[in-house]
């Protein structure tokens, strides 16, 4: 067993295209923060002496829920002290620093959140994360990838 867990969960009304570039976004800057050995990142070598670096060999839940309940989660989160990083629809479309400027002219209350990912606890992450279903394959009704409810 695993002293941490890895978790994502992801807004279930967002098209798939969309939220599995919300998560690459996440893991990359999350990856790079915690780092190699609390992930237990292993080079796996395949039969013919073939390397498939950077694997985790932790399991990684990916769960799903709407943006108010990661909105709720990602602040439990928080006051538990577990790692996490989250991504909004404000973080797309346009040139990063528009992202970063329409992030910064939106209030809390008003952001989407696509996703989040926590690291941390297994027991505390367990518990936050454990009434959220797998994530599935949705065709979301969405408008330039938002949201239409």
């Amino acid at each position: 067993m695993f002293k941490n867990k890895l978790v994502a969960v992801m807004n279930e009304k967002i098209e798939p295209g969309i939220i599995l570039n919300a998560l690459a976004h996440m893991c990359i800057g999350f990856g790079s923060t915690i780092g190699k050995e609390p992930l237990h990142l292993t080079d796996y070598v395949d039969a013919d002496g073939g390397s498939h670096p950077h694997i985790s060999e932790m399991p990684f839940m990916i769960l799903e829920a709407n943006s108010n309940k990661i909105r709720t989660l990602r602040q439990a989160a928080r006051q538990m002290g577990i790692q996490c990083v989250d991504f909004t629809s404000t973080m797309t479309g346009g040139t990063y620093t528009e992202q970063l400027e329409r992030t910064k002219q939106t209030h809390e209350a008003d952001l989407i959140y696509y996703g989040i990912v926590l690291f941390g606890d297994w027991n505390q992450v367990s518990e936050l994360t454990r009434k959220f279903s797998l994530y599935k394959q949705h065709k979301a009704q969405t408008q330039q990838g938002q949201p239409t409810t």
